[in-house]
């Protein structure tokens, strides 16, 4: 397949070999505006957006990829196939599972068990365990801690239910530690290994799953900013060594 890609009408050099990937396209658009100098709109196909422009003299792009696994696993797949990307970090929300997580807190995720279908079909028995990439996990923790910003490492959930959750499949994930869940990062960091790539989760934690807390709307925008700024941080200061 060549470029652009049934679901991406970027031409080739449109996109960073960095990306940050919201689900939100319109998160996207804002992070572009607010972050990043000379933001070029490269994609617009499903209104699913991608901007690539500068951030502290790299060059770096971000791209919405939708709700869900098979979503991302769309737009991660063409992003490492056919557009040259070496780095993604995703930057979205959670629902916290853990007693140690607040609300706005953020979550680095170390690895993503899941209950897709997705990633059992791939290694046919094996119970692979989908990892982020170290370098960039250690670089986002230390920038976390220089900035005062609460930030918890360890593992999540990347489920494909979003409402009706068993109680008992909780409890016994908080149980073993698990610190939240979420729908995105099991299959990126699958997709990133396959491609040699690296991939990291950032998640802000926009409810409290247990406790049955939530943030408004517009304290999601604050929080997601503030965890955007990190992730594009963590892109240019672990820079691709190759």
């Amino acid at each position: 397949m060549a470029v652009p890609t049934p679901h991406n009408e970027a031409k080739p050099g449109d996109i960073a070999d960095a990306v940050l990937l919201p689900g939100d396209p319109r998160r996207a658009a804002a992070i572009a505006e607010r972050f990043l100098e000379d933001a070029q709109c490269y994609n617009e196909v499903r209104n699913m957006l991608g901007f690539t422009g500068t951030y502290r003299g790299r060059r770096i792009s971000v791209q919405g990829t939708g709700m869900g696994m098979p979503s991302i696993a769309i737009y991660s797949t063409e992003l490492f196939r056919f557009y040259g990307v070496t780095t993604a970090i995703r930057v979205g929300s959670c629902g916290a599972l853990h007693d140690a997580v607040a609300l706005r807190d953020l979550i680095i995720a170390l690895a993503a068990h899941t209950d897709s279908a997705m990633i059992e079909r791939r290694f046919k028995g094996i119970t692979y365990a989908p990892a982020a990439d170290f370098g960039l996990a250690v670089e986002a923790w230390r920038l976390a801690g220089e900035r005062g910003i609460t930030a918890h490492v360890g593992t999540i959930l990347s489920t494909d239910t979003f409402y009706d959750t068993d109680p008992e499949v909780t409890e016994a994930l908080t149980k073993h530690g698990v610190l939240a869940v979420e729908m995105e990062a099991a299959a990126l960091y699958t997709i990133a290994a396959a491609h040699q790539a690296r991939a990291l989760c950032i998640s802000a934690v926009s409810d409290h799953i247990p406790r049955g807390e939530a943030i408004s709307s517009g304290e999601r925008e604050t929080g997601f900013f503030t965890m955007a700024e990190l992730a594009l941080d963590v892109a240019v200061e672990a820079a691709d060594p190759q």
